[in-house]
């Protein structure tokens, strides 16, 4: 072999080598930021309430997105301080809390905010055309009627798209007088 092919292959395994942990200095820092940053974390959503982790609307998702974004970025990057990065999880946070007060206490941002739940099926029949442009397939409808007992879409009075992309199912016998369908998008009527 070579002199130039033994130079060769001492490089790539150098290269190799810097992939795997290119400075252990890093692996330190990654092990106490996130020693830091974790319970900091777990204090921030403590302190914010159930809400900030509740089921999901649109809203929600993309804040606990940006969350996990913001956690890794302030565990993977030297370029932001540890107390930037518990700044910006804070703000977050507030941010997301203080527009779930806006939704509670002024309920018109709520059309802003969040999607209104839709009426997928009424008294047995199923709004084709809402299925359609909420992208909901007919057999998810009879996969979450069999999950809620039901063996007949004739028996049940309504199957609604909540805003958190579930779909409740509420039975003839079940309807009472319809007031939780009060806020309900029906386009079928």
């Amino acid at each position: 072999m070579s002199a130039t092919g033994s130079a060769t292959s001492v490089n790539d395994l150098s290269t190799a080598g810097t992939m795997v942990l290119n400075n252990p200095a890093d692996l330190v820092r990654l092990l106490v930021v996130a020693a830091i940053i974790y319970p900091a974390l777990v204090v921030i959503l403590r302190v914010s309430g159930k809400r900030t982790l509740s089921k999901l609307n649109a809203f929600d998702f993309v804040v606990t997105v940006a969350l996990g974004s913001t956690l890794a970025t302030i565990l993977l990057s030297r370029d932001v301080s540890l107390v930037e990065g518990i700044l910006a999880l804070i703000l977050l946070v507030a941010l997301q809390y203080a527009v779930a007060l806006l939704a509670v206490r002024w309920p018109p941002s709520q059309k802003v905010l969040k999607a209104r739940p839709t009426m997928l099926l009424r008294d047995g029949q199923l709004r084709s055309e809402t299925l359609r442009s909420t992208r909901v397939a007919e057999s998810e409808i009879r996969q979450a009627a069999r999950s809620h007992g039901a063996g007949d879409l004739h028996d049940l009075a309504a199957v609604v798209l909540e805003t958190d992309g579930s779909l409740s199912i509420i039975t003839r016998d079940q309807l009472g007088d319809g007031s939780t369908l009060v806020d309900v998008r029906d386009e079928g009527r």
